[in-house]
């Protein structure tokens, strides 16, 4: 009788051991604080074994971090550390502030997105599409229509960045496509923006407008625009209008002098994996302090920090407000942050005006339908996810860049969030 009661006894103990919950994460906003250490785990990771030589990582949630880690090197020659305060090329994500001030324009009533490119770039009235046929020759034809604002803002106008074969050589005797870096960097024109963008219009584009996603020259086409139905430079006007009223004392389209000692060195991903430091070219570490400061690129040209983009970006999570400031009403950030090519980018991945959606869950990992973001040609990051209150910014600064990295951050980000 014994004997059974011990046997019913062990077994029972036994059952409720197995079911028992796990001991309780200590939560931070929703986020496993036991669960984020692997998020430093796998940062550190990456600085530690020499692929990566800086990263700085920041996560908001409802507009207040819950992840902040800066690690390695802003100059490792020069032994200076990586910050939060360290300042990074961000290339591609200025194209998020060029398409937010296209909107404003939008709801000033000083452009449409249906209007052509040309009521404000003459050399746009006329557009050619290169092609070429099987047996590799390339021939010139007219676009079919006018290229749009709101084809510009998608990038379906069909203008790349005049790398491709077809074209390259014709956008390199004008001071594009291989004579700029890879293609999209103007910091070194010793020239206005609206003087290279009236010398594209005059070169041939790849695809017909409005049938194809081609990423390229499209917002520093918009950034003309903008210039133009403005009556401001572009840098004036981000100060004025975007960067000064939301506090954004980081971001430039060139670095003040007495902040050069705060900007990332630019390293690559070197045919063993390893970061190797660039050269001072387009292709390396630029002219984003000594440069002519005269060409405002719309669509790679800003260097930031974490903090300040993130800053912009909780500004449109919060639809187009932040504290006592307003730049965009709740509906223009509604058609920038949401799909206006269908899938011609591709099933499940979207574009708007200005930003890549995401429509399907799993198209790209954990992110949430209805989550937006870009990055930029150095590395960076940055997606919000809506639905889970949250603003994500990557930064690092490695170009070529071959690591696996950004998947990898978002994954750790999400396997935390548990509430």
């Amino acid at each position: 009788m014994t004997t059974k009661l011990s046997a019913a006894l062990l077994a029972a103990l036994l059952i409720g051991a197995a079911t028992a919950p796990a001991q309780a994460d200590t939560l931070r906003a929703g986020f496993s604080v036991e669960r984020l250490q692997r998020v430093d785990t796998l940062l550190d990771g990456y600085v530690n074994d020499g692929r990566v030589m800086g990263i700085v990582a920041l996560v908001l949630r409802d507009g207040k971090p819950v992840y902040e880690h800066a690690v390695g090197w802003r100059d490792k020659e020069a032994g200076s550390r990586i910050a939060m305060d360290t300042e990074f090329r961000i290339a591609s994500q200025t194209k998020a502030l060029t398409s937010v001030a296209v909107l404003q324009l939008v709801e000033e009533g000083k452009v449409t997105v249906s209007e052509s490119a040309s009521k404000w770039i003459p050399t746009f009235a006329r557009t050619t599409v290169a092609t070429k046929n099987a047996a590799g020759v390339v021939t010139f034809t007219p676009a079919k229509r006018a290229i749009t604002i709101r084809d510009l803002l998608t990038h379906t106008a069909g203008i790349n960045y005049g790398m491709s074969p077809e074209v390259s050589a014709l956008y390199e005797a004008k001071g594009l496509g291989p004579s700029a870096g890879n293609g999209w960097y103007l910091a070194d024109k010793d020239e206005a923006l609206c003087t290279t963008i009236d010398r594209l219009g005059t070169l041939p584009f790849v695809a017909q407008p409005g049938e194809q996603y081609v990423y390229g020259y499209n917002t520093d086409v918009l950034g003309c625009i903008v210039e133009r139905a403005s009556g401001l430079a572009l840098d004036e006007y981000f100060r004025t209008r975007i960067t000064g009223p939301l506090g954004m004392k980081d971001t430039h389209f060139f670095l003040p002098v007495e902040k050069r000692d705060r900007l990332a060195v630019v390293y690559g991903s070197g045919a063993d994996g390893k970061a190797l430091r660039q050269d001072d070219s387009a292709k390396g570490q630029g002219k984003y302090v000594d440069g002519p400061r005269k060409n405002f690129s719309p669509g790679a040209g800003l260097v930031s920090t974490a903090r300040d983009y993130a800053t912009f970006l909780e500004a449109l999570r919060n639809g187009g407000a932040l504290g006592k400031a307003r730049i965009l009403s709740p509906h223009a950030v509604q058609l920038m942050t949401t799909n206006q090519i269908g899938d011609l980018k591709s099933p499940g991945l979207g574009f708007g005006f200005g930003f890549e959606t995401h429509d399907k869950y799993g198209v790209s990992g954990m992110e949430s339908v209805g989550s937006w973001g870009w990055g930029g040609a150095y590395g960076t990051y940055y997606g919000v996810d809506p639905v889970e209150r949250l603003t994500m910014v990557l930064m690092v600064q490695m170009m070529p860049n071959t690591t696996d990295l950004t998947d990898k951050f978002k994954a750790a980000v999400y396997q935390a969030l548990l509430n």
